[in-house]
């Protein structure tokens, strides 16, 4: 996610905010077992006729894996929600 929204903004002044506000989450990071279990959430939702990327994956995975609640505008993360115990919360425009 932080690189998302890094990647997103231009300028060193919004990228040290950026930084700054994130520094006091908790960094997870995937282990072997993330992946796999990754892989396998992005299969189910493709046999499910929903298609998923593979970074989508992990990071739906890692949600469900901590219990964390996903943020996002992304409406590829509410379809697979219906295909596994992520929770959403979408972000209203």
């Amino acid at each position: 996610m932080l690189q998302e929204l890094l990647q997103g903004f231009s300028g060193p002044k919004a990228q040290a905010q950026i930084i700054e506000r994130f520094a006091a989450l908790p960094l997870i990071q995937p282990d072997r077992e993330d992946h796999i279990s990754a892989a396998s959430l992005r299969n189910a939702c493709r046999r499910a006729g929903v298609q998923i990327g593979t970074i989508d994956a992990l990071l739906a995975h890692l949600c469900i894996r901590h219990d964390l609640t996903l943020l996002t505008t992304d409406k590829d993360f509410t379809h697979a929600a219906l295909h596994c115990p992520l929770r959403v919360w979408p972000a209203t425009a």
